[in-house]
Parts: structure tokens; sequence; C-alpha cells
């Protein structure tokens, strides 16, 4: 067990009173948990799993206002998306940052009544969006940011500027257009990075993974699922943030909900090594339509190239993976927009899917389900309230309404907002970032890149992990690798890992950049055993947890990762 871990079972087992207990580690609920500690309420966090670990660690990666919510008529959750997203570019910047987009057009009119047809209560699939509905969606993307713009306009290109700025696009594209959004490259570490705050701002408050909240009549109680041990915890007011599980929760916890609140759907997506596709991007997110009326998205990722995704309904909320159907749409999709690059099934090195918890609804087009939010409250003794639906980008609105009512109940005052608050290291971040990696190169004797992967990584805060990699001999995981083990042994200690498995898909891109090997595992399973003093056996039995869940859930076997051993792949982001 962490330090740090043992000293928030302390602290509950000193004190089990709480303002508010928010159930769900995922991105609104450590949003929300955020929000309540900050406004001087003792709360306490509580994620099943690790945090970050559903939903919250398989979204498309984009921050974005949500052009596509223009057709569905959602003009509030557009403009308040676009709020949201610029305030992360601010709060965040070494994490969330701009990312040009093209959508190529293959005609003028075609897609003009979709959202006059949504009004009426169509729910069909939309048809085909031609440059007259791109030119006004994108216009009022523009006006919405008019007074605060930080990114610059959308453009039209002529069909002579499309093909040289991206000649491997298909054919059919007469001309495209580009407008910006933005990507952000560790939603993880966003996650954590904000515990982390809380954890200084806060210390009355505790975050708890791999835990479980229980109720039994009147008392609630909170497991230890990593010892069993079992704590008695008293809440005023209890925050439910489990997603795609929240109804489930409501009926663990005693509560009464008049009707099905989240019905999800699910999205997969593909990330690929493909030299050729990634240079056809031009440094871009592709945005187009696949045969079905499905918007698909596809852009650069860490050296590699994200595609995605998949939009299907599910009955019950439980842990999913990418299926070889949703493979096939995926890079049949791709085929779309340049037919003319050969991607092979063996260059996808990671996949990865979610449950997005949306609100109920009986749509047929998955893509006219609303991606909006809401908090309702169900009485009790202990008043229960649910947060139903909610994306990544607007993660902090969601969790500043769910505070205010919570603060309501309570009947205390809201005294911050976290509007303009930045986040973890994206705090006093220089707006030129070539000043800070200089200045950490100069600093602490290491590469430009290494510089830039502990700028990439930790913001702000890669002075303090530069110095802590200073302090005690350091190297690379393995040659030429840009994470060192002195760097995992400063994760080990700060970042609330618990398992092997937190470091390698969630606290690093080991994983997720098809970086993990054998090799690797072997190397890191050493470290997390000296480290914590664990048994050979019990490290063991966390790397063969590990290597399961990669093959099932990850697309990565266990005849991959043996593979890469030989291929000898030493280049780590």
């Amino acid at each position: 067990m962490s330090e740090q871990r043992q000293q928030c079972l302390t602290k509950l087992h000193e004190n089990a009173v709480f303002d508010a207990v928010v159930i769900g580690g995922g991105i609104n609920g450590i949003g929300v948990y955020r929000d309540l500690a900050l406004q001087g309420l003792r709360v306490l966090l509580v994620e099943r799993n690790d945090f970050a670990s559903g939903c919250s660690a398989a979204p498309s990666r984009m921050i974005h206002g949500g052009l596509r919510y223009l057709e569905n008529g959602e003009f509030d959750l557009v403009q308040e998306s676009l709020r949201e997203r610029d305030a992360l570019l601010l709060n965040a910047p070494h994490m969330v940052r701009p990312l040009p987009t093209v959508i190529p057009i293959t005609s003028v009119f075609s897609g003009m009544l979709n959202a006059v047809a949504s009004f009426v209560g169509w729910q069909g699939k939309p048809s085909s969006r031609g440059a007259m509905p791109i030119k006004l969606g994108l216009s009022l993307y523009d006006w919405v940011t008019r007074k605060r713009r930080i990114l610059p306009k959308h453009h039209f290109n002529s069909a002579g500027r499309t093909r040289s700025d991206w000649p491997e696009l298909t054919p059919k594209a007469t001309r495209s257009a580009v407008y910006y959004d933005a990507q952000i490259t560790h939603p993880e570490r966003l996650c954590v990075e904000m515990i982390r705050d809380v954890q200084i701002a806060a210390p009355d408050c505790i975050a708890l993974n791999y835990a479980e909240m229980t109720r039994d009549g009147e008392d609630y109680a909170v497991t230890d699922r990593r010892s069993g041990q079992q704590l008695p915890v008293q809440p005023k007011v209890i925050v439910n943030a489990t997603g795609a599980w929240l109804d489930d929760t409501v009926r663990s916890l005693g509560g009464e909900a008049s009707q099905q609140m989240v019905s999800g759907t699910k999205g997969s997506h593909l990330i690929i090594d493909n030299p050729a596709l990634l240079q056809a991007l031009g440094g871009h997110m592709v945005y187009f339509e696949n045969t079905d009326g499905r918007v698909c998205i596809v852009f650069p990722y860490q050296g590699k190239v994200l595609a995605g995704s998949t939009d299907i309904r599910v009955d019950k909320a439980t842990r999913v993976r990418c299926e070889p159907e949703e493979f096939d749409y995926i890079l049949g999709s791709l085929r779309l927009v340049f037919p003319e690059i050969q991607i092979a099934a063996e260059q996808v090195v990671f996949s990865y899917s979610g449950i997005r918890p949306l609100p109920h609804s009986d749509q047929d087009f998955t893509g006219r389900i609303s991606r909006g939010h809401y908090t309702t409250r169900l009485d009790g003794s202990v008043p229960q309230f649910c947060m139903v639906g909610g994306k990544w980008t607007t993660f902090r609105a969601f969790g500043e309404q769910t505070t205010d009512k919570v603060l309501a109940a309570l009947e205390k005052p809201r005294k911050t907002s976290t509007l303009g608050l930045p986040i973890g290291g994206g705090a006093q971040f220089p707006d030129d970032a070539k000043t800070l990696q200089n200045r950490l190169v100069e600093d602490f004797h290491i590469s430009p890149d290494r510089a830039l992967h502990l700028m990439e990584h930790y913001g702000t805060h890669a002075d303090d992990v530069g110095q802590f990699c200073q302090s005690v001999k350091d190297t690379p995981l393995l040659a030429g690798c840009l994470y060192t083990e002195a760097e995992i042994i400063w994760l080990l200690r700060t970042e609330f890992v618990e398992t092997l498995s937190d470091i390698v898909l969630r606290r690093t891109a080991l994983a997720i950049t098809g970086q993990i090997s054998d090799a690797l595992l072997g190397q890191l399973g050493t470290l997390v055993a000296a480290e914590r003093g664990i048994s050979p056996q019990e490290i063991t039995d966390q790397t063969q947890t590990l290597i399961h869940e990669l093959s099932e859930y990850y697309g990565v076997s266990a005849e991959t990762l043996t593979a890469r051993n030989k291929e000898r792949r030493t280049e780590c982001v």
C-alpha cells in the first residue's frame, strides 16, 4: 500500500463526517470533488477502480465546442462547450492544445434541412452536410467566441488549395473548410492533477481509488478493496457521479428514481502507427462523415494517429472493448477520406472503448441523443444528487452546477469560481512553451526531447519531477526511452498509484502509444516491487493481470508484447 493511501485511510478513520461524498472518480466526479472542496466543504471521493479508468479514459481526446450539436438545435450546449474549451486552453495549456481541423466538402446545399428536421422530432440519420450548412455552423462557432477569441476564425479552401494541402484526401472533396478546436494529450493525467490540487488546497478532503461505498439501513461505509478494510462514513449529502453506472448506483444505495436516467452508447477508437497517414493529415484533424451519417475523426496523436469512433447503443453498463466489426468500421471509414493510403490491421497498436453516459433517450439515431447534462436530486435521509450525462469538455461547468445545488442544500455560500483556475502544471505556464523547455534543458542538463517530455506530461510541475530525478541515480527505462526509472518512482509516490496497470495505462502513455513490451513490463515490475516492498508473487500477479487486460480490452496480445521486444522499439514518448 502506498504511503499516500495509508494517510488517506488514517484521516478517514480519524474523522468519518463529510459534508459530501462523491461516488465516481471519473472526470465529472473529480470535477465536482474539486469544486466542492474549494468551497470549504469536507469532501470524500470514492472510486471503485482507478481514477479516470472508465469512460473518462476512453474519450476521443478532443476538447471541443460540438459543431455537430448545432444540427440538433443544442445552441446552449455549444455555447457552454466553447466557453469551457477556451477555459481549458488557458487553464491546462500543457495538455490541452489547439487542433486545426479540416472538413472535406463534397456538395453545396445538402443537409440544409437537418436542423429543421430535428426540431420537428425527426429521429433518423441526417443527410450529408454540404458547404452551406457547414458555413452556417462554422460562422455560428465564430460568432459565439467573438468577444474572447483565442483561436483563429474558420476559412474555406478552394479545390486547388485543398488538393495542395492534402494531396491524399479523397478526390470527391471539391473544397474544404478549416476551423479550430482543441485536443487533450493525457486526459487521465489531468484528472490526477486536479486531485493533487485538492490535496494541497483542502488537505482535510480525501480521494480514494479502489474503494467502494455501501449502505446498510441508515449507515454508510467505505470498503478499501485493496485490503478489505471497512470504515464507517457519515455524509450529509451524496453526489452520484458514476456515469453509465448511475442508475445501478442509485439502486445500490437505496435510492428511488421515477425512471431510468442514463442510456449509454459505446464509442471505440484506434491508435494507428502509419507514417503515410500521419503525413497526409498535415497536422490537422479530419472531421468527416461515414456512409451511415455518423461523424468520424482522425488526427495526429503523440506521433501516431487516432481514429474513431463508433456510436452503438448499449443496454447494460459494463466494461467494453473495440469489437472486430467496430475495428473494421473505423478502418473502413479512413478509406473514404484517404483512399490511396494502405492501412494494415497490424498497424493498429492500441484500441480502446468506453460507454458515453448520455441522458436517457428513445432516439433511433444515436447521433441525435443529447450530449448535454443536468443534475437531479433524490430525497432521503441523505439526499443524493445525480449527475446525468456530461462530456469531457464540459466537466468544469457540470461540476459547478452540481456544486451549486449541493451548496444550496447545505445552506452554504459559494466562495470561489473555478472558471479561471489553472489545473496542475498549467499554473504559471509560459505563453511560449519553448521558454520552459529551454529552461528545463539548462537547469537539469537534459536533452531537448526529455525536457519536452517532462513539460508535456507535468507542465510547470516538471521542475518537481526534474529535481527528484536529479536527487537519485536516474536512467531511462530502456535505452532511448524518455521515461526514466526515477520518474516512475516519483509517480508511485505522488500520484495515487496502486497497481502496475495504473502506471502503464493511465499515468504514462506507454500503452496507448504502442511502446509497452515484455521488456518494459519486466523493468516496471521490478521498480514497483522494490518501491512498494511487495513479494515477487504479487508483482507477477499484477503483471499477468495487466497482460490479460491489454489483450482483452486494448487489442494488445501477449504475442504482440513479445514481438515488440524483437522489434527493439526503444523510443518512448
